[in-house]
């Protein structure tokens, strides 16, 4: 038995509930691996994007930076390549074209049809024949700013992992957005929560800034999953151990927030690790005991995958994540 979900799009009753946080092209890529299983994903997607077309677009159309949300709808979309390799084509000519994508565009026109980006978001989200539903974490744009430890203030996503100064705490200008009230509804319901893989102060940690969203999470007693990232990125957790990515985010939230953290085991060639430490980058050291100490249980595996970039292994760590719900499920009756 089937029914409709409050994007338009048909579900399965039984399938297990997932919510899917986060940002960036990490996230894009492990949904393309969770859309190919029985799994009923919300993503919530971060809305603080200001570099590039995003940037451009959400200046001059007073919308949410469409960037994020792109790639999500893409990775989830039951669509031809072709469909795909459009809407994410970026012109590079064109007085006042170039550097936009179209993808980014016709969400901006969603926006001037339907009467506001959410309800664009959903009409596309028809189009494509998404498997789920995708929401910007809020209604508005909102500013990311960073206070660096010598107390330095940067504003703005795209400028802060560039600043050369590390980050002390990230906050979002205004503080008081409102989450939107399905992205409420999809956390109070899931089985599961799911974060990253991402950049964790600028994709991540967005999210988590939005009021209630946090604290949704903290109280909610769906299984709470953490992918930590394979290697560092410069300007935001150099040096970072998978247990530091959990410590920054208890230092701006107040508390732990995960039962599990998946981490990939398997080494990185030399010749990749000289590659990614050429431009600061080095393989997220997994501390176990420290992760244990948070009462987190760690899977680790061979996630990665090695063609121009690192990347997860988007087949194997859905089949992780999938294995995780599924015995929640079951536990739960």
């Amino acid at each position: 038995m089937s029914k409709v979900d409050n994007s338009g799009l048909p579900r399965a009753a039984d399938q297990p509930r997932i919510v899917v946080i986060g940002g960036g092209t990490g996230l894009s890529v492990m949904l393309r691996g969770l859309k190919e299983k029985p799994l009923d994903i919300t993503a919530i997607v971060t809305v603080a994007d200001d570099g590039g077309s995003s940037g451009i677009l959400r200046d001059e159309m007073k919308i949410p930076p469409p960037g994020d949300i792109r790639n999500v709808l893409i990775a989830l979309a039951d669509a031809e390549p072709m469909l795909s390799q459009m809407l994410q084509h970026r012109f590079n000519s064109g007085n006042g074209l170039a550097g936009h994508s179209l993808g980014n565009l016709i969400l901006a026109a969603m926006k001037e049809i339907t009467g506001d980006f959410v309800s664009g978001v959903k009409e596309l989200s028809r189009v494509l024949a998404v498997r789920g539903r995708v929401l910007p974490a809020t209604h508005q744009s909102i500013i990311l700013k960073a206070e660096m430890e010598d107390g330095t203030i940067v504003e703005g996503e795209s400028k802060i992992p560039k600043s050369g100064l590390k980050i002390r705490r990230v906050f979002i200008e205004p503080n008081d957005v409102k989450p939107l009230d399905e992205a409420i509804e999809a956390i109070r319901n899931a089985d599961a929560i799911l974060m990253g893989p991402g950049s964790l102060y600028t994709s991540i940690m967005p999210n988590l800034l939005v009021p209630q969203l946090a604290q949704e999470i903290a109280a909610s007693e769906a299984l709470r999953i953490f992918v930590c990232n394979v290697m560092t990125q410069p300007g935001e957790t150099d040096h970072f151990s998978v247990d530091d990515h959990l410590q920054a985010i208890r230092d701006h939230v107040g508390k732990d927030l995960f039962d599990y953290v998946i981490v990939n085991n398997s080494s990185i060639p030399p010749q990749v690790q000289q590659q990614y430490a050429e431009e600061g980058a080095e393989v997220v050291r997994l501390d176990m005991e420290a992760v244990a100490a948070r009462g987190c249980r760690v899977i680790a595996d061979r996630l990665v995958l090695f063609r121009t970039y690192l990347r997860h292994d988007a087949d194997k760590l859905s089949r992780h994540i999938y294995d995780l719900v599924q015995r929640r499920v079951s536990e739960k009756g």
